[in-house]
This record gives structure tokens, sequence and C-alpha cells, in this order.
């Protein structure tokens, strides 16, 4: 079975500012689904314990108020959702997210660090050798480079704009809810394996008007698109630090010490001492 009709969980954090290792998780959905069996969510509603960024706010929508009022002890969230994942990592499935490798999985990290004194890697039996990710904006960037902007507040890879390549549509009410955010992921990396499996001739017309193979290098096994996108996501990170560098290309974005990691889908992250992060 080719990796994108297998079972995937689909992972999204809302959080409290948009860095992973300073943000705090708001809200997380992990959703089971696709492999012929039914949907299985997951949902959770956290106390940060932090004042969150106001745009954070404004995107997801949920107040330092409401969630201290309604949401579980941050510890005792994180726990729990470290241990849904860690049974989503033995089962052999794997994680499926707009950005989850940059992005997700990395805010959880840092979240497991500061409540259970270690990060992924040693919180999840195994992590580093049995994880598998399917990040669709490291595949988007694969297999469609160069896209545009579509406007100035909406970029050329962010999962609206992925989605609506697609032709999946875009609900701006639902969007930046962790559990509309991680279905449409999910329904994002079916359509892109979908693609990459057939035969060129049978692709989409705007596939084939790329004028490029790129969509060949997803029509492979689970381990090696794994190991693939490491390689990838890399690159992107070397490229950025080289456009940021470069005072001609970056403009007022220019940083001559730039530096961008290009670790995925964890970074390395030193345990806890000294009572935190």
């Amino acid at each position: 079975m080719t990796w994108h009709l297998g079972r995937m969980a689909a992972l999204d954090f809302e959080s409290s500012d948009k860095h992973p290792n300073t943000a705090r998780i708001v809200t997380c959905a992990l959703i089971l689904v696709g492999g012929g069996q039914p949907s299985d969510y997951r949902n959770w509603l956290l106390n940060p314990g932090i004042p969150q960024e106001p745009g954070a706010i404004a995107v997801h929508g949920i107040t330092d108020e409401y969630a201290a009022e309604h949401g579980q002890p941050a510890d005792q969230g994180v726990t729990e959702i470290v241990k849904a994942l860690s049974e989503v990592v033995a089962a052999g499935i794997p994680i499926v997210g707009h950005n989850v490798g940059t992005y997700d999985l990395n805010l959880l990290s840092h979240e497991s660090v500061r409540h259970l004194g270690a990060p992924l890697t040693e919180t999840i039996p195994e992590a580093a050798a049995r994880m598998r990710v399917v990040d669709t904006m490291v595949l988007d960037k694969q297999s469609s480079p160069f896209r545009r902007r579509v406007s100035e507040t909406q970029g050329p890879y962010q999962l609206r704009t992925t989605a609506e390549r697609y032709a999946l549509g875009w609900d701006e009410k639902s969007a930046h809810g962790a559990d509309y955010d991680a279905l449409m992921s999910a329904r994002v990396a079916w359509h892109m394996g979908n693609i990459a499996h057939r035969p060129r001739e049978q692709r989409p017309d705007w596939v084939q008007a790329l004028r490029t193979e790129r969509f060949d290098s997803l029509a492979v096994g689970l381990d090696e698109l794994h190991a693939a996108q490491a390689g990838w996501a890399r690159r992107d990170a070397e490229s950025y630090q080289r456009y940021l560098r470069d005072p001609a290309k970056a403009g007022a974005k220019h940083d001559p010490n730039a530096v961008i990691n290009g670790d995925w889908p964890l970074t390395t992250i030193p345990r806890q001492q000294n009572g935190g992060e």
C-alpha cells in the first residue's frame, strides 16, 4: 500500500506565539484518518500559563481568560499529548501536518522539556528511529517550486494556498482551528500522494504545466519519503539563510548573521536545567 492510502495521524497546534522554542500549546488536534478505518478525534485545550501574544489570539480566537477558565493544566495536557503521540509512533502511523516537522513537533518537544524534563527524542520511545512524518509544506515546496505569493497577506506555501492549489477550497471562519487545519493537511497529503502515484500523462494539467518531474520524488515508500524530506528541508533552510544574508535580495529583512536551523523533523533540545528553559 502506498503511503497516502494508509492510516495517518493528522496533527496541529494553536499556540501562544509563532516561535516553537518559546510558544506554549493552547489547543491540539490529533486525528487518525484514512486506511479504510473510521476517523478518531482527540482534542485538547490547555491553559498555557503565560500571556499570549495578541497576534496569536487574533489567529485562533482563544483568549487568556478563556484558556485559564476552561483549559486543563499545561503539564497534564502535554503529558497526555506526548502519550497519544507515542502510541501513534509505536503503531507505525505517520504524523501528518503542514509545517509539522519545523513547527508543531518542535513546539511539543520544547513543551516536553518544560513539563516532562526531556525532549520528544527521549519522551517518545525510539522516536528518532521510528517516527515517520509527512510534512505537506515540505512536500509542496519540493513538488511545486518557485510559487509566487498570492497577496501581501497570503504566502506561497501557507496551508490555505496549498489547499486551494489542490482545489480543496478554504473556509476562513473554520481555519486556524486545530481540527480544521489538521484535517486539511491530511486531505492535502492524500492529493499529493495520489498525483505522485499516477502516470505523468494522467496528472492534472497544472502539474504537467510545471514541466518538472519533482512529483516523481513523492512516489516512494514512507521510509524513503521521510528521509528525503529531511534533505529537502535542510536545502530550503540553507537557501533561506543565504537569502537573508544577501542585502541585495533580502532588503529590509537582511541579516548578515542569520542562522536558519535545517534540522527536521526535530531539532536538538537540551534537557531541562535549573527549573526550566
